[in-house]
C-alpha cells in the first residue's frame, strides 16, 4: 500500500512538473528586462527552497537521533541530507547560467553565492566524514553534530542578500518584500514548481531512506559474521 501511495506521489510530481513546464515555456510572456531566460527562476528559486527544508529535516532528525540514539533518525539524515545536496547542486547551475546571461560571468565572490557554496561543501563534508567512522554510534555522535550545527550556514545563506547588499539582487518574493515586485502569475509559477519539487524530494528521500536501512542491516549482518 506504501509503495502505491509512494508510486502516486512520484506520479503527481512528474505531472505536475509537466503541467509546470506547460505553463511557463507556452503561457507565460517574457520578462521586460531579461526576457526569456528569466524561466531559469522558476528551477533556481524553488531548488533552494527545497535544499533549504530537506537539510531543515535533515538537522532536526540528526537531532533527534543524538538524543535517542535511533538509527532510523540517523538515517533520514542522511537521506535528507543526499536529497537536499542534489537539489543544491541544482540550484547553483541554474545560478551559474542565469549569471552568465545576466551578469555576464559564470561565477563571482557575492555573499550569497560565497555562503551557497560553503553550504555545499559542509553538507558535502558531513557525507564524506560518514564514510571516514566505521563505528556505527560514534559515526552517529559525530557526524550528527555536524548535521544540526552545518544548518547554521543555511541561515546565513538565506539572510546574506538582506546582510550583505553585494551583487546578487535583494528579495523579489512578496513574503519576503511585504508586497509586488514580481508578476503574480510570475511569483506563483515558482511556488507551483516548489510544490512539484517538494514531492520529488518527498519520494527521492523515502527512497533513500530505504537504502540506508538496508545498507544498516547489511553492516550489521558482517560485524556480526566477522565477530564469530
Amino acid at each position: 500500500m506504501f509503495d502505491k501511495i509512494l508510486l502516486a506521489v512520484g506520479l503527481t510530481s512528474g505531472l505536475y512538473i509537466a503541467r509546470n513546464l506547460y505553463t511557463m515555456l507556452l503561457v507565460l510572456p517574457d520578462e521586460a528586462a531579461q526576457g526569456m531566460i528569466y524561466r531559469i527562476m522558476f528551477f533556481h528559486i524553488p531548488s533552494w527552497w527545497t535544499c533549504f527544508l530537506s537539510f531543515l529535516v535533515a538537522g532536526v532528525a540528526s537531532a533527534i537521533a543524538i538524543r535517542s540514539k535511533s538509527n532510523r533518525a540517523d538515517s533520514l539524515a542522511v537521506a535528507a541530507t543526499e536529497v537536499g545536496l542534489a537539489f543544491t547542486f541544482v540550484g547553483l547551475a541554474t545560478g551559474m547560467i542565469w549569471a552568465k546571461i545576466i551578469w555576464g560571468i559564470w561565477w563571482t565572490w557575492d555573499a550569497r553565492l560565497t555562503w551557497a557554496f560553503i553550504t555545499a561543501l559542509t553538507y558535502a563534508g558531513y557525507l564524506m566524514m560518514r564514510n571516514m567512522i566505521p563505528d556505527p554510534s560514534e559515526r552517529l555522535r559525530v557526524t550528527g553534530v555536524l548535521n544540526v550545527f552545518a544548518f547554521a550556514s543555511v541561515v546565513i545563506c538565506y539572510k546574506a542578500i538582506d546582510w550583505w547588499r553585494t551583487q546578487h539582487p535583494g528579495a523579489v518574493m512578496s513574503f519576503r518584500t511585504g508586497g509586488g515586485n514580481m508578476d503574480p502569475a510570475m511569483e506563483g509559477m515558482t511556488y507551483h514548481n516548489f510544490i512539484a519539487f517538494l514531492l520529488l524530494c518527498v519520494v527521492l528521500v523515502t527512497l533513500r531512506l530505504r537504502q540506508e536501512e538496508t545498507l544498516r542491516e547489511i553492516e550489521g549482518l558482517r560485524r556480526l559474521a566477522y565477530s564469530r
